[in-house]
């Protein structure tokens, strides 16, 4: 089948020779493809979205020929969760803690410490109440049960996060797993030598403790002194030797104390040289040795493992590192070898290789998975390759009969030969009835989720299977005949019909409907036309609608379509012809067009089109109707607003706010009947002026006022300019600081009145005249003045103006002064130096000046409030050369050129530059009183905030 491009187009070919009052029910129908001939299965690589009828791709795929039953379901066998026969129990990796897990295994096949643990006295779990779950309190309690659990649980692995949480840990860091066996191991002693049992008070002393002694000699006396101690493991150095007997004789080795650390002798009385060494004197029964992997590397503070290879045997005599042997048993058989994988410290993976106590095999437990090792022997090659990461590895030793090697081992574990097997009766570790009753009240939780999961399984193939029948017998009812009733059906409501992994949802077709209620020419291809036999089927079991039929294609919709498609074909011959025509002069009457619409007509009539194209469509996605776009709505207020933000439709840009005729003659043009005609039958709603158009009065008048005003505010300004030319010009200006002679009094107006009244005479036309001088910004709420004479002298004359008498006069009547204020001398006839006294009217308000002065030092002082002037230092290019409007006069150009001096911080009184240097800071401007900028440098793109 052709592309979907090919198929719209190939859909409206006939629109070229058809006009729209000629269009025919043939037309129709090849706009909405109905006569396209179906694909065929296998021909069709994907589904033609651009052909209705084609109904291959769409999912059938996987529903014609038979199906396993598996492909129903995403629910595991729950039989695969169910612990094999003679197999041991997997504990749950709960995110990083996995040196948990090891060590519970090991443990728990400790048979002395299981039996013992069983013997817990347990109120909580003999008095629970199997219709609720149990839940332990105590460590012991929650290994209790965590052990029994592990011997006869039906489950492949059970969750310890019972008794992870009572211990406190964090799953989701992996914590110290040496330091973590002692404390485990000190926390359960501490809780069963509280027990009255007196076999549960020594349990852990008994199986895990040895006596050793620190033994110091003197060297000058001769007097030795030991220090008994107990010891649940011992912490072997592994550094520099290459098997576990070297290790142990390093650990008993003689220690001399010589130098800075040397002993101090009771009977000498005195520091004195001596030595000392660790004394064996009794071994338990389950021997841990810890292998110091892990050390701290002072050179970066961190820890480190260390990657060497030890060898450890299989039979450990202790007899010759134990200094009275007596009758202790001192041959010991390895039972459980703790592996860590991974060459850090902070990471890896535990996991321990276990030996049955019962029957001697050796089993390998990685949390959830367990693996029995082949034959009788311990195997660790398999876990030392996968931990072979470390670049510079030392190739592996070979390993006598008898012995392993492993570069990974933390922990070995060695019991006494034969303990176990010499006595039937501490093999048989039985599960207490008040704890049995409890993992069969688990057991049987288990057996109903599998059950549960099992029926869940086969509901969702039972499903799958009446779907496939269902799929099977209406996909072949699906083609629609030729001269066949028929449906439309959103093909993305099929395709989710024919995903198994979604629900079928009722039928919505009211996103494809047009606003006559009816199949929108231009959703053919969302849709496919199935029978209508099909489609009775589908809406009895689905529901939904509307439902479009055979009589739903839409005449009007494929009527307005072909005179766009037409109007769209002739546009480029149009503007040529136009372009031509615009050139040649008027004959006869006319038309005016404004500029900027004939300039953009081809666009504007492009939008156009493509909104009539879519004009049909719906705005609410009602399904009956309502709320849709109606086709005689006005064309300017559904346009684009990706044409001109001031032109939004054609010819409005001559088009005055009073809804006339523009009286902007420079911007529109006369064009001939012919063209109007043209451009008319694009635009139909545009605005028409004819030749004889009369022009806005209303834009007439307003035009005439503006002139008037403008004319009555350059007299005035001449009028003042005249008056007050000094003042303009500033020349001939009093100060302060050299009061001037012939005169004693001078008046005072705000420096922003001025700025105001110069800006109006520069630019009357474009700035409003003056009315008030507003002598009320420099007077207090008490009506006093807020200056003195010395603080006016010493910077605060900036907010002032002075003013001659005379030219106070001038002001007083030209306009409107709410208060006077004057600056008075007197001469001191006391006074020999001529010195003189100033005085203000009014009087200065002392009360508001101290105030403000107050204000001004606490503004200083905090510095919580402040304008921040940033400068961005540019190029000087073309300012000072710019020339000013061409309409503009010379006061217009001279009020031009300070403003632009005034941007460049020339002389604004609150934006002084600042030259660059290191020691510049920004300063802040407060109440218009100081200002500042900083230099940041020619950058463009620097901001200021």
């Amino acid at each position: 089948m052709a592309p979907r491009v090919q198929l719209e187009k190939a859909a409206w070919r006939w629109v070229e020779s058809v006009k729209p009052e000629e269009i025919k029910q043939e037309h129709i129908e090849l706009a909405y493809r109905i006569n396209l001939p179906a694909c065929k299965r296998g021909a069709c690589r994907r589904n033609c979205r651009g052909n209705p009828n084609c109904l291959v791709g769409i999912g059938e795929q996987a529903w014609l020929g038979e199906i396993d039953e598996n492909v129903f379901h995403n629910i595991d066998d729950p039989n695969s969760e169910r612990r094999d026969k003679n197999t041991f129990v997997g504990l749950t990796n709960l995110g990083a803690t996995c040196y948990v897990n090891t060590f519970l295994q090991v443990w728990f096949h400790n048979l002395e410490l299981r039996r013992s643990l069983y013997q817990f006295h347990n109120s909580r779990a003999e008095e629970h109440n199997i219709q609720s779950d149990y839940e332990p309190q105590s460590i012991c309690e929650h290994l209790q049960y965590l052990f029994a659990l592990l011997q006869n649980s039906n489950r492949k692995y059970i969750d310890p996060s019972g008794l992870v949480k009572a211990l406190g840990l964090d799953t989701g860091q992996q914590q110290d797993a040496q330091e973590f066996s002692k404390l485990f191991l000190s926390l359960l002693e501490d809780t069963l030598s509280k027990q009255k049992n007196p076999s549960l008070q020594n349990v852990i002393q008994q199986q895990f403790c040895g006596q050793f002694s620190y033994v110091t000699e003197c060297n000058q006396c001769g007097r030795s002194s030991a220090l008994p101690s107990r010891f649940y493991e011992l912490e072997l150095n592994i550094q520099g030797h290459k098997n576990l007997s070297k290790c142990i004789t390093e650990f008993l080795k003689e220690e001399k104390l010589d130098d800075d650390n040397r002993y101090f002798c009771e009977s000498c009385q005195s520091k004195q040289n001596a030595t000392r060494r660790i004394k064996l004197h009794s071994l338990p029964s389950t021997l841990n040795l810890q292998l110091m992997r892990f050390i701290f590397d002072r050179q970066t503070g961190h820890k480190k493992k260390l990657n060497t290879f030890i060898s450890f045997p299989e039979q450990l005599d202790m007899g010759p590192f134990l200094e009275d042997k007596q009758d202790q048993k001192c041959i010991y058989e390895l039972s459980a070898v703790l592996i860590h994988r991974g060459i850090s410290a902070y990471s890896g993976h535990y996991i321990a290789h276990v030996k049955d106590a019962l029957i001697g095999d050796w089993y390998k437990f990685n949390d959830e998975e367990i693996e029995k090792m082949e034959g009788k022997k311990l195997q660790l090659g398999v876990e030392e390759d996968i931990g072979d990461t470390v670049k510079s590895q030392s190739r592996k030793p070979k390993c006598s009969k008898g012995y392993h090697c492993s570069r990974n081992a933390y922990m070995l574990v060695y019991k006494i030969q034969g303990e176990e097997t010499s006595d039937p009766t501490r093999t048989n570790v039985e599960v207490p009835p008040f704890l049995q009753r409890l993992v069969d009240q688990d057991n049987r939780k288990f057996e109903e989720w599998c059950t549960e999961m099992a029926d869940m399984r086969k509901q969702s193939v039972d499903k799958g299977k009446a779907k496939h029948e269902e799929v099977k017998k209406l996909y072949t009812l699906l083609s629609a005949r030729d001269g066949e009733q028929y449906d439309f059906i959103p093909t993305d409501w099929l395709k989710k019909w024919l995903d198994d992994s979604t629900v079928s949802k009722e039928i919505d077709s009211s996103l494809f409907l047009c606003s006559h209620g009816k199949l929108h020419p231009d959703k053919v291809g969302e849709v496919k036309r199935i029978s209508f036999q099909a489609a009775n089927l589908l809406y009895e079991r689905y529901g939904g609608g509307p439902r479009l039929d055979g009589s739903s294609l839409c005449r009007e919709c494929v009527s307005q379509q072909c005179r766009v498609l037409r109007l769209k074909n002739q546009l480029s011959e149009d503007f040529k012809e136009v372009s031509n025509l615009v050139k040649r002069s008027i004959s006869g009457e006319g038309y005016w067009v404004g500029k900027a619409s004939l300039r953009s007509w081809r666009q504007l009539a492009l939008e156009q089109l493509e909104e009539d194209e879519h004009e049909t469509k719906p705005s609410n996605c009602q399904t009956n109707g309502q709320g849709l776009h109606s086709n005689n709505k006005d064309f300017a207020s559904d346009l684009s607003e990706a044409l001109e933000d001031e032109m939004k439709t054609f010819n409005e840009d001559i088009v005055c706010s009073h809804g006339g005729l523009s009286i902007l003659e420079t911007e529109r043009k006369l064009v001939s009947t012919e063209v109007w005609t043209k451009l008319r039958k694009y635009f139909p709603k545009s605005p028409k002026f004819s030749q004889n158009q009369e022009l806005c009065q209303q834009c007439l008048t307003l035009e005439q006022e503006e002139k008037d005003n403008e004319a009555v505010s350059k007299m005035m300004a001449l009028d003042q300019k005249s008056q007050l030319p000094n003042l303009f010009h500033e020349k001939n200006r009093p100060t302060l600081t050299k009061w001037p002679q012939g005169t004693d009094v001078l008046y005072i107006v705000p420096l922003f009145f001025v700025d105001e009244w110069k800006k109006f005479i520069r630019r009357p036309t474009k700035s409003s005249p003056v009315s008030n001088v507003g002598n009320t910004l420099l007077l207090c709420p008490h009506g006093g003045f807020m200056f003195t004479y010395e603080s006016l002298i010493n910077g605060e004359a900036q907010h002032v103006t002075l003013l001659w008498p005379d030219e106070w006069e001038v002001i007083s009547r030209l306009f409107i002064v709410d208060h006077s204020i004057s600056i008075h001398c007197l001469k001191q006839s006391t006074s020999n130096d001529g010195s003189a006294q100033f005085t203000t009217q009014p009087e200065l308000c002392w009360e508001c000046r101290e105030s403000f002065l107050f204000q001004q030092q606490r503004d200083l002082r905090e510095y919580t409030q402040a304008t921040i002037y940033i400068r961005k230092v540019l190029e000087d290019k073309g300012m000072k050369d710019a020339a000013p409007e061409l309409n503009a006069s010379s006061s217009e150009a001279e009020e031009e050129r300070e403003e632009h001096h005034k941007l460049d911080g020339g002389t604004d009184p609150d934006f002084s530059q600042v030259p660059s240097s290191p020691d510049n800071s920004i300063k802040g401007k407060r109440g218009g009183a100081e200002g500042g900028a900083v230099r940041l440098g020619s950058s463009d793109d620097t901001q200021a905030n």
